[in-house]
């Protein structure tokens, strides 16, 4: 009996040493979750028969290391949670591991090739469907300009210009000039000039369009008037202006707010010249946010928001089943998965540009190494024993 009793430790602690050699070999893999060996005593009816390994439970509530990689479309997840994917079944996987790409097809895949589900982007504020994040990769279309912001000083050292009467084709006739490029629905490219002209206590602003020259008689003037201190008090938009194109675009029909600007003693100033338009641009790649927005580049360095990755929770998440020491799938043990963006509900944050390492303790493993090595020279021991003792009866008998 004891011969059997010995053998069935040294099965259990070759089982043992499987998965401690498992968990070493697999200490520089990302998102792997280290396993352990649990033992558990047979028995014959209330007769002692040895020992077994009864369970391998996987360490999946400890999070490893993150280590940085610098890549844009890698993430590690800080907390709880796992990337969902679905593979080419439609069976939906669970990892720590975010390594993601764009196939050719234009879906965000993980590094097996399966699709990361998340939510599609937001409309007026609300997440979209949960699916697959398709990554748009053609041209996006151009945006014709609403508005223009311009927040500057007008030196109130400013003395009225030489030439009383403005026209822009003489300087001295205005203090001071502003360009402002402008887009139409094709996306090319316009200019805005704003020419300042001190009048009194007030300045005086005209628009031409375009290389155009206004002047007193053909342009009527957008009037700023400042206080005592300086400040507007004025109506800080100039209402609407239209610029009407030669290439076969809509017309632009823009505003320009100058909320901000002032007029104080010193040199004349403009802190903010920007429009709300662009240009087409095209595709030129793909990264991710810590919120989980997958935000498209394009060539005119716009960016948009293309969908959001979605992180699983679940109720009892050891109890998932291993499909590999990376990837898990629900049952009826772990519960159902609850979805959601990361940073809300259990969900953790994601740092990305970065991973998660294994939560392998290297110096834990080895010491568990030398304690099954010890154990299964003791059990090697026993059988030793047990066959010098069986020797020793057979020569007693003889």
């Amino acid at each position: 009996m004891s011969f059997n009793i010995a053998l069935s430790g040294i099965q259990a602690i070759n089982e043992q040493l499987e998965a401690v050699s498992n968990n070493i070999a697999n200490s520089s893999t990302y998102g792997f979750k280290s396993s352990r060996a649990n033992f558990s005593a047979m028995y014959a009816g209330e007769q002692a028969n040895g020992v077994s390994v009864g369970s391998l439970t996987q360490n999946i509530g400890t999070n490893g290391s993150v280590e940085s990689t610098g890549r844009s479309l890698d993430a590690a997840i800080e907390g709880r949670g796992f990337f969902v994917t679905r593979d080419s079944q439609g069976t939906m996987s669970y990892s720590r591991v975010g390594i993601f790409a764009a196939d050719n097809a234009g879906n965000l895949v993980d590094a097996a090739g399966r699709k990361v589900q998340g939510y599609g982007p937001a409309v007026n504020g609300a997440l979209g469907t949960m699916g697959d994040i398709k990554i748009p990769t053609g041209q996006i279309a151009a945006k014709a300009s609403t508005s223009v912001t311009f927040v500057g000083n007008l030196s109130a050292d400013w003395k009225p210009p030489v030439n009383p009467t403005f026209d822009a084709s003489k300087s001295d006739s205005y203090n001071m000039v502003k360009q402002s490029v402008l887009y139409d629905s094709l996306g090319s490219q316009h200019t805005v000039s704003q020419y300042f002209v001190k009048s009194g206590n007030n300045v005086n602003v005209y628009y031409g369009f375009d290389g155009a020259l206004p002047t007193a008689a053909t342009a009527t003037p957008n009037t700023l008037t400042f206080d005592g201190k300086g400040q507007l008090t004025s109506t800080p938009t100039s209402g609407t202006l239209t610029l009407t194109t030669t290439n076969g675009s809509n017309p632009i029909a823009f505003t320009v707010d100058y909320t901000g600007t002032t007029k104080f003693a010193g040199e004349a100033t403009s802190t903010t010249n920007r429009t709300d338009g662009y240009a087409s641009g095209n595709y030129v790649g793909v990264e991710l946010a810590a919120d989980g927005s997958v935000v498209a580049r394009y060539s005119n360095e716009q960016k948009q928001t293309v969908g959001t990755i979605a992180l699983a929770t679940f109720g009892n998440e050891g109890a998932l089943t291993a499909t590999s020491d990376t990837s898990w799938q629900a049952n009826a043990a772990s519960g159902l998965a609850l979805y959601g963006t990361p940073g809300s509900g259990l969900a953790g944050k994601l740092n990305t540009g970065a991973l998660e390492g294994s939560n392998v303790d290297i110096t834990s493993e080895l010491v568990g190494l030398m304690t099954s090595q010890r154990n299964y020279q003791a059990n090697s021991k026993v059988i030793t024993t047990e066959n010098q003792m069986m020797q020793t009866l057979m020569q007693a008998l003889g």
